[in-house]
């Protein structure tokens, strides 16, 4: 299940929520807030123990107060937004990358970019976490989870067929599960999940990105659409995949994450994109046909792409209220860095997460960690997780109108892969509508 990703908020939403929280702020022109030394900190409901625990020691060290809340992920969103909305008392909250265009132009939350000693961890954080909490040149908070999409494959299945190293390039996936077909090991081999959820855009995105291309240039401007550096070449590999080589299914277009997952975790394929953390089921024999046989190699490569890979990730947040207060905002800035960034001098939070949870940090120290390197050498190779981790891209279509479009575009790939569009007419489609929607904005 997916619990980081969220409802992403259409344009018509986020026009709507935007003007009813501008006539909150002309409706209470003089509320504000006590700084005081009581700190409004909102989560969604998980690690909440572990939270607390942080928390107690913060209390501890800093002499201040945390008033602590939290709701159930799929509540969540829209819980903040009331909040918001409202004027609720509010100073730190964890944030999820798909929302902070919209929250951002909402001025619902405040950059950082003022505190030097929460800035200076960016040394530390992979780019594509910096990149991913920034907007329109400003960051918005400090990282405390990520992860990507990974390359997984039965390295069993890979020996039955006869070859020693997985695919590097998708031309040689082909050549590889072309073998596999011809010697019954797995109708398809390739499992590509491609159905309409919340996981879609992270597997079109590692496609393009691997592929060399991007959704969007550097202005915003849609380039899916065009031959070079857009979204073709990847589009067409699929198209290829299910109706010309067959080694994947037409079925993909109805395959969500979770069933894919347990499909390839059923020894049904021997290839797969998944996210990372999948890698600890995988291989888990209380839930795994293949525990012990599934391995990760780097994303592979297009003919004019790279191994590059798309990543997500979720941070902590300053509230705007917060940061219209100094004292309460420095008091939000000590919080954000004790979860964030280093509490006592070491990267606690992010640590603790990942061994009691498994979730995935977004600073490259703790690779260096004893601790993580073994629990990760448990289930994965922790060489291979840190440099495909170094390799990944943010997502370039987060933007207040994301929701609205991926429904264009996600019809659009699949009309393409079933064969009722040309993947240049299926991207016409959705780069005309990136651009009206982006125009509307």
């Amino acid at each position: 299940m997916k619990t980081g990703f969220g409802r992403a908020l259409g344009r018509r939403d986020f026009l709507k929520a935007s003007a009813v929280a501008g006539g909150a702020a002309l409706a209470f022109p003089s509320m504000t807030f006590a700084a005081g030394n009581t700190i409004n900190y909102q989560t969604w409901s998980a690690a909440v123990d572990l939270v607390k625990s942080h928390i107690a020691a913060f209390e501890k060290a800093s002499g201040l107060t945390v008033d602590y809340a939290n709701a159930p992920w799929a509540q969540y969103r829209d819980a903040m937004v009331t909040k918001f909305v409202g004027a609720a008392p509010l100073d730190v909250l964890w944030v999820s990358d798909a929302w902070l265009p919209e929250w951002a132009e909402a001025k619902w939350i405040a950059p950082i970019n003022a505190y030097d000693n929460l800035m200076a961890y960016n040394s530390d954080a992979e780019a594509f976490c910096t990149d991913s909490m920034t907007y329109k040149g400003e960051q918005y908070g400090l990282t405390y989870y990520t992860d990507y999409m990974g390359f997984i494959y039965d390295a069993e299945k890979l020996a039955a067929a006869g070859f020693s190293a997985p695919p590097a390039s998708w031309d040689e996936l082909v050549e590889q599960a072309l073998v596999m077909k011809q010697k019954g090991i797995a109708e398809f081999p390739l499992m590509l999940a491609m159905a309409k959820e919340s996981w879609l855009i992270e597997f079109m995105s590692a496609m393009v990105f691997s592929h060399g291309g991007r959704f969007t240039d550097d202005k915003g401007d849609s380039i899916m659409q065009e031959e070079k550096g857009g979204a073709l070449s990847a589009l067409q590999w699929v198209v290829d995949a299910v109706s010309k080589h067959k080694i994947v299914s037409s079925g993909c277009v109805e395959t969500g994450e979770l069933a894919g997952l347990k499909a390839f975790a059923s020894g049904n394929h021997a290839f797969a994109l998944l996210p990372k953390y999948r890698l600890a089921m995988l291989n888990d024999p209380a839930q795994s046909q293949i525990a012990g046989r599934a391995k990760q190699a780097l994303m592979p490569m297009g003919a004019n792409g790279s191994h590059a890979t798309v990543g997500w990730m979720r941070f902590h947040g300053m509230s705007a209220q917060a940061a219209a207060d100094k004292a309460r905002a420095d008091n939000a800035a000590k919080l954000i860095e004790w979860f964030g960034g280093k509490a006592d001098g070491k990267y606690t939070f992010q640590k603790l997460l990942f061994l009691d949870l498994g979730s995935g940090f977004g600073v490259k120290p703790l690779f260096e960690d004893a601790d993580v390197r073994a629990a990760y050498n448990k289930y994965g190779d922790v060489e291979m997780i840190q440099q495909q981790q170094a390799l990944a891209l943010k997502k370039d279509v987060v933007t207040p109108w994301f929701g609205d479009w991926n429904e264009v575009n996600g019809a659009a790939w699949q009309s393409a892969i079933l064969g009722n569009a040309s993947p240049a007419d299926a991207l016409k489609q959705a780069g005309e509508e990136w651009d009206d929607l982006k125009s509307q904005s």
